[in-house]
């Protein structure tokens, strides 16, 4: 069953569409990110599914009823912002059991509630704290505590871990896909990091302008991006991407290829250039060459082990069955 469906929905400030009407289709039990450069539009999206911002037009449904016009409060949705909005005066405990306290729900139904969700989050001895007493990142799984015990048909997350350091960012990262898979509840999650969108998502909802560019599994997008926008923000490093003679030799206006799909050597291979920049990260590297035949540098990925000094002549050969082709438009060439 289809949970949650967008049919023509659209958002406009005044005279400015920021979404123009889209479809979209989100199934049950699913973990979908949106993602997209700031300004895209995937909170506004977010917001619209959650009834924090009024559709323009087009309709919500929600189980297959229109939720359009519905308050936020009774769509069934929970939602955790990128800020913890914690009372700090309150205990962990009475955190988490605030939304119960004000549906009315009786005190043990509460404690039950709160109880489950502290044992799912790993934050059941830290009931009694306050929220200055903890870490960002529990203070983090304490706002996903209080969207737990409303049991909501799905959880809606906004830029939830871009409050996190590098470190505690990944490990929430995998803290909410585990999550996913012990609740398998609907999650609906918003980022502009494609590394956490590629390792979280079951599908990937690539935004831009407000517009749809591509919806599929992170695999599905690395390996053929509908279009160039797409494939030059899905990867990190991103995808080469390349115009010029050598496109027109594959028959193409651009060509593209991933930085871990170009061979480097000193000998020789198909194309000449000089080394620039190096970013060592251990198991790998990454080389930036300048090649006369391209206006920017390539990137290129190697073993970690591979030691090239800056200003060095090297020779590069791309795998050509992991060419990606576009036309003039942009638009993947089959």
């Amino acid at each position: 069953m289809k949970q949650i469906q967008l049919r023509q929905v659209s958002k406009s400030f005044g005279d400015v569409e920021v979404i123009p009407p889209l479809d979209l289709e989100i199934e049950d039990g699913e973990f979908v990110v949106f993602v997209g450069p700031s300004g895209c539009g995937k909170s506004t999206l977010l917001r619209l599914i959650a009834g924090l911002e009024d559709v323009t037009s087009g309709q919500v449904l929600i189980d297959g009823a229109d939720a359009t016009a519905i308050p936020p409060a009774r769509r069934g949705l929970a939602m955790v912002f990128q800020s913890y909005a914690l009372y700090p005066h309150m205990s962990v405990r009475r955190n988490i059991a605030f939304p119960l306290r004000m549906a009315g729900l009786d005190r043990a139904e509460q404690e039950r509630r709160v109880d489950e969700a502290a044992k799912v989050l790993n934050l059941t001895e830290y009931l009694d704290r306050r929220p200055g007493q903890l870490s960002g990142g529990q203070r983090q799984r304490v706002a996903i505590g209080r969207a737990i015990v409303r049991e909501p048909t799905a959880f809606l997350f906004d830029e939830p871990l871009s409050n996190l350091d590098a470190a505690l960012r990944v490990g929430m990262r995998l803290e909410i896909s585990e999550l996913h898979k012990r609740l398998s509840t609907t999650m609906i999650y918003v980022t502009h990091d494609q590394v956490e969108a590629m390792t979280m998502a079951d599908k990937i909802v690539v935004l831009q302008h407000g517009v749809i560019e591509q919806v599929g599994s992170p695999l599905e997008l690395y390996r053929a991006p509908r279009n160039t926008f797409v494939a030059g923000f899905i990867g990190s490093p991103r995808m080469n991407l390349l115009e010029g003679a050598e496109a027109a030799r594959h028959k193409a206006h651009t060509i593209g290829i991933r930085p871990e799909h170009i061979a480097i050597s000193t000998r020789k291979g198909d194309w000449q250039g000089v080394v620039g920049v190096s970013e060592h990260l251990g198991s790998d590297t990454f080389f930036h060459i300048n090649c006369p035949d391209f206006a920017a540098p390539l990137t290129v990925r190697a073993d970690g082990e591979l030691d090239l000094s800056y200003g060095s002549t090297v020779f590069l050969t791309p795998d050509l069955a992991h060419l990606h082709r576009f036309d003039d438009n942009g638009l993947r060439l089959t």
